[in-house]
């Protein structure tokens, strides 16, 4: 049996971000697909019942993706996915949240609420619980699982006038995103970060569905070749300091983050705070409306704390964060 044990599924992007980190850093890792064949063995490690699940040597089992990116760092620092710059690093958190928490949202949209992606993915979801063997009434079990995962867009915040927005962010980010890897392999240099493990993992989950599949493709080809290198990426340099990617970062956080992710997280942050239970903001000029949603706002809590505990950097950081326009931090 191989040191770590990762219960996932090809379409979760946090069981794909995981399962990258681990090809990265050449961890021995057994693969353990998520069906009704495994299903038992699952429930009885799982806290909760969602993947990815890691099981480490030590039998410490783990369902935050973050958390497992920061422990395989901890235990197995070669190579490094932090940045050497520490303002870079710190940029490197807010974007693999902005990834968890805000572009999921708009895969999740993407997926679920439209025609025909919904239909392919309850197809391909059907094929992975049943492990290629589906039941004999396919298509009502297909049509189930449509059915039941769009009735869960209202809850991830997506679906409806909130899914116009996270359309319209996904997309400016991800061209800004293309603007940026025409210029390096990764978001901060030679080698990925958990910003990019984050994010390619969303976009990857995007490009197996047909509608932002094609617009990917078809509008940001830099980024869709990312993510297919992303899936077992090889390190092919160094990290770059901030200066030399600012010229094409800077317009990432100043055109989208800042304008809809931190707008968001903010908001929720203070709502969960204050116990209040629905979330309303305003949202690239669009009232974006959701239940608080209280894990979100404690992953925030946990970014805003690291970055606030920077000292080498933080001028530059905090010259990048004027520029950006981020009021946050």
């Amino acid at each position: 049996m191989a040191d770590y044990r990762l219960y996932g599924a090809e379409t979760s992007p946090y069981s794909e971000k995981v399962r990258a980190v681990l090809r990265y850093k050449g961890v021995d890792f057994d693969w353990v697909s998520r069906s009704v064949a495994t299903e038992a063995d699952f429930r009885a490690l799982a806290a909760v019942p969602t993947v990815p699940l890691l099981i480490s040597p030590e039998k410490v089992a783990r369902q935050d993706s973050t958390a497992m990116l920061a422990s395989l760092e901890a235990d197995h620092p070669d190579p490094s996915t932090v940045p050497d710059d520490p303002a870079c690093a710190a940029l490197a958190l807010i974007l693999e949240d902005y990834g968890d928490e805000w572009l999921n949202k708009a895969m999740f949209n993407a997926r679920w609420g439209q025609s025909p992606d919904r239909e392919a993915a309850a197809q391909r979801l059907l094929e992975q619980l049943f492990a290629g063997n589906p039941p004999a009434a396919r298509a009502e079990e297909a049509e189930k699982i449509a059915d039941r995962m769009s009735g869960r867009l209202p809850l991830v915040g997506a679906g409806g006038s909130n899914g116009e927005i996270l359309q319209k962010s996904f997309q400016s980010f991800a061209e800004l995103l293309n603007a940026h890897l025409k210029e390096t392999l990764f978001i901060f240099g030679g080698r990925p970060s958990a910003a990019d493990f984050s994010l390619a993992a969303q976009f990857q989950q995007m490009l197996s569905d047909p509608t932002p599949g094609q617009w990917l493709r078809e509008r940001t080809p830099f980024v869709a070749e990312w993510c297919e290198f992303m899936s077992s990426p090889k390190a092919s340099g160094d990290f770059k300091p901030l200066a030399e990617l600012e010229p094409t970062l800077l317009p990432l956080f100043k055109e989208d983050v800042a304008k809809t992710y931190l707008v968001w997280a903010a908001a929720n942050s203070e709502n969960a705070s204050k116990r209040r239970k629905k979330l309303k903001v305003d949202i690239l000029g669009e009232r974006f409306e959701q239940d608080t949603q209280k894990y979100a706002a404690k992953a925030f809590k946990s970014v805003s704390r690291a970055v606030g505990k920077l000292n080498a950097g933080k001028e530059l950081l905090d010259g990048f964060f004027k520029a950006a326009k981020i009021t946050q931090f």
